[in-house]
């Protein structure tokens, strides 16, 4: 079997599981860490939502396990319950050709008594958010100390959410040899003071990423004054999505256009923290399911939840962070897919658009027409013709003189006669643009 990931000198089986999840190349971030983490050395990534990080630690973590040893050996880090599902998922997809091998999620909102339960069984690896794992370590019940290896996946998400202190206490619990696996879209302070305390100077491994991928359309749509409402209700009634997400800047935002869009008609969920637990499995289930055309969410589906083949996101707000943007817009265009970016903005937010084109992003300007997406002049055009059109009445003050005598009335005269000459500068200058043409 001809096959990519033969490399990395992989078993049979692993080679085998790879190819039923259907990976035929190795991702930049797989090429780089896998290796690291085959040797045993301590790996510190920053690598985007979607890059193929997941794997890129699950599959050498997978091929290391001694499954003859009764004991937990490798336990790995999520911040949300969504994202430590997922990765179970994952991870479980591949032990279909391991059977002997055995991996539990420990997550919040389950019965915390038969999670004891299963801890006291060793399960080689662990995953699942810190709060629990650690509450089931101080319990008595899970055994970490021998753990060979701690996988601290969206160190930053971590911080945000509170979770440092925990992961602190589990990572003070195990081993100094422990390996250390830290995945990050951003290093702040407070995880460079981790790092430096856990694992001393290890060189960031940085997976650069093509801000404009090629596999995703970026499209700014223009709101005047400030109906985004509106113009979200027209969005959906042209586009048609596999699945699409609508984010908004905060849980208010998003409930507000998921009640206005729900009187609409619309098919849509909604998915953020303000959600009860059990409203969330709810809603992840349905949105998997693909109940829903649209979903709207905060920015923690962003990097919390991993919705697969969604073909169109929509900024309904555009972050005040523009990392977050990053994040959001990478829900779409992964693997072979393709995918659409729409962001709408109204003119207080110009500045942002700027930030985010000074970042590598280049806009496709459309609005919604006769019932379709169609060019429109972009911002900058506008702009321009303002100047040009400020420029023109400037130049032509001078031609228009103030009386020597004032008589009442020449103000209304003055404005009079430089309105009509700069009625008359426009044509020449529209004639002369259409000849240009």
């Amino acid at each position: 079997m001809s096959h990519a990931f033969k490399r990395f000198n992989f078993n049979d089986s692993l080679l085998e599981a790879i190819k039923s999840i259907n990976f035929t190349h190795p991702t930049l971030v797989q090429e780089k860490v896998i290796p690291k983490i085959q040797k045993g050395e301590n790996v510190v990534a920053m690598s985007e939502t979607g890059s193929g990080k997941s794997h890129a630690f699950l599959l050498p973590i997978i091929e290391s396990i001694d499954a003859g040893q009764n004991s937990t050996q490798s336990i790995i880090l999520a911040p949300t319950r969504e994202l430590a599902s997922q990765l179970f998922q994952m991870t479980n997809e591949i032990l279909e050709h391991y059977r002997e091998i055995r991996t539990t999620l420990f997550i919040g909102g389950t019965d915390f008594s038969k999670d004891v339960e299963k801890a006291e069984k060793s399960p080689q690896i662990v995953i699942g958010t810190p709060t629990r794992i650690k509450e089931l370590m101080q319990e008595g019940a899970l055994k970490i100390r021998q753990s060979k290896s701690i996988v601290i996946d969206e160190a930053d998400l971590m911080i945000d959410l509170g979770f440092l202190e925990d992961v602190d206490i589990l990572a003070n619990a195990l081993q100094e040899e422990a390996q250390f696996l830290v995945f990050s879209a951003t290093i702040p302070e407070m995880l460079q003071q981790f790092l430096q305390k856990y694992i001393g100077h290890v060189e960031t491994i940085i997976i650069d990423q093509p801000r404009n991928k090629a596999s995703i359309e970026y499209l700014l749509v223009p709101v005047k004054g400030d109906d985004k409402m509106a113009k979200v209700k027209e969005l959906t009634d042209v586009i048609t999505p596999y699945i699409g997400i609508i984010f908004a800047n905060s849980k208010a935002r998003a409930d507000e256009l998921f009640d206005y869009l729900r009187q609409e008609n619309l098919n849509v969920g909604i998915f953020h923290g303000g959600l009860k637990p059990r409203e969330r499995t709810k809603e992840i289930k349905n949105i998997r399911e693909l109940k829903y055309e649209w979903v709207i969410a905060s920015d923690l589906a962003a990097r919390g939840l991993d919705i697969d083949g969604a073909s169109h996101v929509i900024n309904y707000d555009i972050p005040r962070d523009i990392e977050f943007f990053t994040h959001r817009v990478g829900r779409v265009g992964r693997g072979q897919y393709e995918g659409v970016a729409i962001t709408i903005y109204t003119p207080d937010e110009e500045g942002l658009i700027d930030q985010l084109e000074k970042k590598g992003y280049e806009f496709r300007h459309e609005d919604v027409k006769q019932g379709e997406l169609q060019p429109v002049k972009s911002r900058t055009a506008r702009v321009n013709r303002k100047k040009n059109q400020k420029d023109i009445g400037q130049d032509l003050k001078h031609k228009v003189r103030k009386p020597k005598k004032v008589k009442p009335g020449y103000k209304k005269k003055m404005s009079r006669e430089l309105g009509e000459l700069k009625q008359k500068a426009r044509r020449q200058h529209a004639k002369a643009a259409k000849k240009k043409k």
